[in-house]
This record gives C-alpha cells, structure tokens and sequence, in this order.
C-alpha cells in the first residue's frame, strides 16, 4: 500500500505543483479564501469526494470511507496567506501573499488524498481532509467586527472548527508545514513550538489643535509610545526558558498631522512556551498599557483575544511520521525541529487530539518576509504527501491497530469542552482610565 501512494503522488506530481503555483498567484486573508476554498472544492469533486462547505466561513471538510469501520484521522490543510507589502508577488490590492507556504499544504493535503484513495478499500476507519481557513493570526480589527456581525466567534480557524463541530469525529490529525530553514534539511519532525494570546489595544485622548492648543489635548500617541518603552523595560523580566516575544505594531497613530492623536490603535502576540509563562507575561503587558494611559491622562481598552496554544507533539505519531520521512528521503535529511517561537494553531489541536505536526523543504528566503519563496515542490509537496499518506496507512491497516494504540496512550490535556472554556476565559476587554486614580 505504501508503494502505491507514493506512486499515485508522483503519477500527479505537476498537477499538484500547478494547483500550489495557481494558489500563490492568487493569495487570500482569513476568512476571505473564497477563490481557495472553490479550488479545494474542485479537487474534492473531481476525486468524487462529497464535502462539507462554509465551515468558519470558508473552511471545508470531506471525507475518504475506508473499507471499514475505524478510526477518523484528519489530514489539514491551511487556505489564508498574509500581509507582506514589501513582497514582490503580493497582491497589489490587499498587501496578501503566500510569504509561509500554505499554498503547499494544500497542495500536499489532496496529494494525500489521491493516493490514499488508491487503497482505502484496505482501510479500516476513514481520512478527514480539511481545508482550514486563517491560520494567521492577522486583521485583528477587521475579524473583530466579523465576531460582532455573528460570523465566527474565534478568531483563529482551527477554533472555530473545533466550536462548530468539525474536529468532534476525529481520532488523530496531522499536517505539514513547508519550512525556509536550511537546519530543518527536507524534513523536520517532533519539537515544541510557542503559544500566544493577542491583543487589540486602543489609547484614547482628546483632540485639539497641535501647534495652537497642545495643552488642551491628550495625546493617545504618547500614551502608546509610553506603554510600549514599559514593555521594552519589562522584557528583562521573562525568564529564558519560557521563550517569551511580546511584538506589537501601531496600526493607526492618528488622523491629521496637525492634530492631537485621540484615538490610537496597537496590536500585538504576547508569546511564550507554556500556558503559564504567558499567562503572566501578558499580565505584565497590561501593567504597562495602562502605565501609558495614566503617563498621559487618558484611557486605554485592552481586549485580549485567545490566539494559539503551544505545540506538543504525540510521540507515537513523531516516530511513525519519522520513519516514513527516512523512507522517502533518507536519514541524513530528516532533522528534529526543537523548539520554535511561533505559533500555529495546530497547538490548540494538539491539546485535544494526537497530533503530527512534521515541517518540510523547499522553501527559501525568511518565513513572512519579502524574498520568501518555494524554489522545490518535490520537498514541498510531494514528499509531505507521500508521507502523511503512508502514515495513515501505517494507522489505518491491520484493522487501525495503531491507530487504535495511539488514541489509548494519548493523555489529552484538555477535553473539547474545557478548551473552548478556556478560549472564552481568555477573551476579555477591559477599560482603564487614568481619572480612576485621581
């Protein structure tokens, strides 16, 4: 059965290459991967797969029936791209590119599929392919008006996946991320990666006239610029194991020169290894947030938004994942990742459900930055598909007894229900004014 996956993937090697070519030349934000998503719909019908649309909007779900009753693995793929000006192929319109690989993960997801679909007569369970939306976590503003419109809840996909019921089936999940970094050779297994909450901030001030009345305004900017020096004193404080980044940006920073700034808009992760470690580290940034609003005199609303949680690998799926990865490319290129200091929502999944979350070659340049860019499909796509398709026939043959052994070993730190407790806990906004203290 490996064999015949692996073939199936190479016989649709180009037509994978030109699906991932043909969704980088067209990027999307989350929750706006319309024209993605119609691809993956297309891919789904012409391997005569019903599916599932409109999950957290733009998400989509089928599913491959084995020859029995079994198991459900999820292979995932992620549909958004980002911001990247600077990027030579953004889009022009809206700043979107493909500067992190997902038009690979896609691509490498339906790989996956037709060539699990070459055996899955001789399976015993069934392979959830998913096509998950806004894995970046950006347009903080914009998805927030999306939640006070009634469309998602979360901000992330894979939460509101998990919230409308897409993950409730599913035993095991597994993707692989494309990856820039020479260390990371053609495939990277196991690690750890951060965790992070966000933050929607906003200064409020007084306007007045800049160069006539400065003494009659408050200025939101200055508070900003006070808060975020608190931050930068307070970063000596994060103790390195725990593998705190706190990075904010100031989206709006006023109106008119000539004008005293009133309201003025930051967004920034506040990033760590451990639930705890950011849970204090996030609190430590409030303290100075407020310390700007007070410097000045003015008010600061800080809402806190439930971003990722930290990454945790199964062991189980490590070791088969990493065999697989040896077979195709051979020991000396198969690395283990170590610790990462960003996030992915696969860390949310990996609280609920055993999860693999592999890296891949094939890219080159600084992931989300202007010269990055996939130069090898073979690393990008095939291998990866080949891969977590010959993981799935290693836990889904032999009537899923490893599959079976990998969901009674695993310990999930949370159950469904306390995860989406715990996201709801953590969306909090509150208002401070300096004038509570005067």
């Amino acid at each position: 059965m490996k064999a015949r996956v692996r073939q199936a993937v190479d016989a649709h090697a180009s037509e994978l290459e030109q699906l991932a070519r043909q969704i980088f030349a067209q990027p999307e934000l989350g929750f706006k991967e319309h024209h993605t998503a119609s691809l993956v719909h297309d891919w789904f019908d012409k391997l005569g797969l019903a599916h599932r649309d409109g999950i957290g909007i733009t998400g989509t779900r089928a599913d491959l029936k084995g020859g029995s009753s079994g198991p459900t693995v999820a292979v995932l793929g992620e549909l958004d791209s980002l911001l990247c000006w600077e990027h030579p192929d953004r889009d022009p319109r809206t700043g979107a590119v493909h500067a992190c690989g997902h038009n690979a993960q896609i691509a490498m997801m339906l790989g996956a599929a037709l060539a699990l679909k070459e055996v899955a007569d001789e399976l015993s369970g069934s392979v959830a392919l998913m096509a998950v939306p806004a894995e970046e976590y950006v347009e903080l503003e914009e998805r927030l008006k999306f939640r006070q419109q009634g469309q998602l809840e979360f901000l992330g996909g894979k939460a509101e996946m998990v919230r409308l019921g897409a993950f409730d089936d599913v035993d095991i999940a597994m993707m692989v991320h494309a990856t820039a970094r020479p260390e990371d050779a053609d495939i990277a297994v196991g690690g750890t990666n951060n965790g992070m909450v966000a933050k929607f901030v906003r200064f409020l001030g007084r306007t007045s006239h800049a160069g006539g009345a400065p003494d009659q305004g408050i200025n939101s900017l200055s508070a900003a610029r006070v808060a975020l020096a608190g931050i930068d004193a307070i970063r000596e404080t994060f103790r390195d194991e725990d593998h705190i980044r706190v990075h904010p940006i100031v989206t709006r920073g006023g109106d008119v020169v000539n004008a005293i700034p009133a309201d003025v808009r930051v967004e920034m992760f506040c990033r760590g290894a451990s639930l705890e470690a950011i849970e204090l580290a996030h609190r430590k940034v409030d303290r100075a947030l407020k310390a700007g609003a007070l410097a000045l005199g003015g008010e600061v609303e800080i809402t806190t938004l439930p971003g990722y949680l930290p990454l945790h690998h199964d062991p189980n799926l490590v070791s088969m994942f990493r065999a697989n990865a040896v077979e195709i490319v051979g020991s000396e290129r198969v690395r283990d990742k170590g610790h990462g200091g960003g996030s992915t929502d696969m860390g949310d999944i990996s609280h609920i459900l055993p999860t693999v979350h592999p890296y891949a070659g094939g890219a080159s340049g600084a992931g989300h930055g202007a010269d990055y860019r996939i130069d090898d499909y073979t690393r990008a796509v095939a291998n990866p598909a080949k891969a977590m398709a010959m993981t799935v026939v290693d836990l889904l043959s032999s009537d899923a007894r490893q599959a079976r052994q990998v969901t009674a070993e695993f310990k999930p730190r949370m159950t469904r229900a306390e995860y989406l407790a715990y996201l709801r806990r953590m969306s909090t906004t509150t208002l401070f004014r300096a004038s509570d203290l005067e």
